[in-house]
């Protein structure tokens, strides 16, 4: 009961992550187009617009990884993955999901860290109009967080395939 109360809450949480980095990349897409527009056709350049696009496109990054994991849509060396049985494609997961542990527990870790100094000195650019950068900071961590979760339910499921008899 508890299991799948927090699989469908994870599922629910990834699917907005999906729908925010969506509506990111338009943002992205309209102000890109518009500071070409602004710089080059009316000759006056934006003074916040790139700075915004960049913590957009790190936004990106934090909830497209999610949602990429999520759907499956990571790059995977498919020439020899997709031929392997459901037991070994179990078994090269479990074996490679140390790696993947590794890696998000450094980026929980130090990306809490720096996100805490950030909010610490409310760090914002060094541009003539200063855009916060600790909300963005924070999400780094928050983010990695809930990929970690989707790992160790892909992580479940690949041991209870292994467990599995044939």
């Amino acid at each position: 009961m508890l299991n799948t109360i927090f699989s469908r809450t994870l599922d629910k949480v990834i699917e907005y992550m999906g729908l925010i980095g969506c509506l990111l990349i338009l943002y992205c897409m309209a102000f890109g187009v518009t500071d070409v527009f602004l710089r080059y056709v009316l000759n006056s350049a934006s003074q916040w617009i790139g700075a915004s696009i960049q913590a957009a496109m790190v936004l990106i990054a934090c909830v497209g990884g999610g949602y990429a994991l999520k759907h499956g849509s990571f790059i995977k060396l498919d020439l020899f993955y997709a031929n392997f049985s459901a037991r070994t494609k179990a078994i090269c997961d479990v074996l490679t999901s140390v790696l993947t542990f590794a890696f998000l527990g450094v980026l929980i870790w130090e990306g809490t860290a720096s996100a805490m100094m950030s909010i610490k000195f409310s760090e914002v650019t060094p541009t003539a109009v200063p855009v916060p950068i600790y909300p963005i900071k924070s999400a780094i961590p928050l983010a990695a967080f809930i990929v970690l979760m989707i790992v160790i339910k892909q992580f479940v499921e690949d041991i209870k395939v292994i467990i599995k008899k044939p």
